[in-house]
């Protein structure tokens, strides 16, 4: 399980950064697609669901499944199990996922090309923290603002990670506003993300009285980004 929380949340991590830094735009269409996902811990087949200011991840590796739905126009972030039906939030804020001034960012325009019989320009992007650590890649994004694409490597000195998404079966049309909501169904009983981080501030599950949770010593967003500097 923490194996995929690491995925999903550096995937999530390089999704922002990516989305504030480029020279794109959000998309302001609906869509949904298949999705595969490979880093060198894992390979993750699933689905994508979009809407302006909502995104839907869904996760699958050995049969398991993970959501991350990212509430861009709340700030907040939930990760779900179905399995267990439970969930976990935090705040983007708190997460401190919204701060890329330390950041020398570059992007060149490569040129148009056809990835999984849709029409994309290819950019490349380079992002230099102030303490040199740094991510770069490539992403294929179509007219419309999606990126089908990414191919990108982040370097610390601990090591580099590679991550490489690939969208296939691309439809743009209306999507179930349910997809982007919590069921009702749901509980708050894992740790929250914030915990995750070390203390970044989510919805943490409520214990028993007399009973201290302990802090996770997971992966979290926080450590996501410490990747792409």
């Amino acid at each position: 399980m923490v194996a995929r929380f690491r995925v999903a949340l550096l995937f999530a991590a390089l999704l922002f950064a990516t989305g504030h830094a480029n020279a794109w735009q959000p998309p302001k269409v609906q869509y949904s697609a298949d999705s595969h996902m490979e880093t060198s811990e894992a390979v993750m087949d699933g689905m994508v669901y979009y809407a302006p200011g909502k995104e839907r991840r869904e996760f699958v590796q050995d049969g398991d499944k993970t959501v991350m739905i990212l509430r861009h126009d709340k700030k907040k972030m939930w990760m779900l199990m179905p399995e267990e039906k439970m969930y976990m939030e935090t705040s983007m804020a708190k997460a401190r996922m919204d701060d890329l001034s330390a950041y020398k960012i570059t992007q060149t325009r490569v040129g148009p090309e056809t990835v999984n019989g849709v029409k994309t320009t290819k950019y490349k992007l380079i992002m230099i923290g102030s303490n040199g650590h740094k991510m770069g890649g490539f992403f294929w994004v179509t007219k419309d603002d999606i990126v089908v694409r990414m191919d990108a490597i982040s370097v610390d000195k601990q090591g580099k990670e590679r991550i490489k998404i690939d969208l296939k079966n691309l439809k743009v049309g209306a999507q179930d506003p349910a997809l982007f909501e919590v069921p009702a169904d749901y509980s708050s009983g894992m740790p929250g993300l914030g915990s995750m981080m070390g203390g970044g501030g989510g919805k943490e599950a409520k214990q028993p009285q007399g009973k201290e949770e302990k802090k996770s010593g997971g992966f979290g967003i926080g450590d996501a980004l410490k990747l792409l500097r």
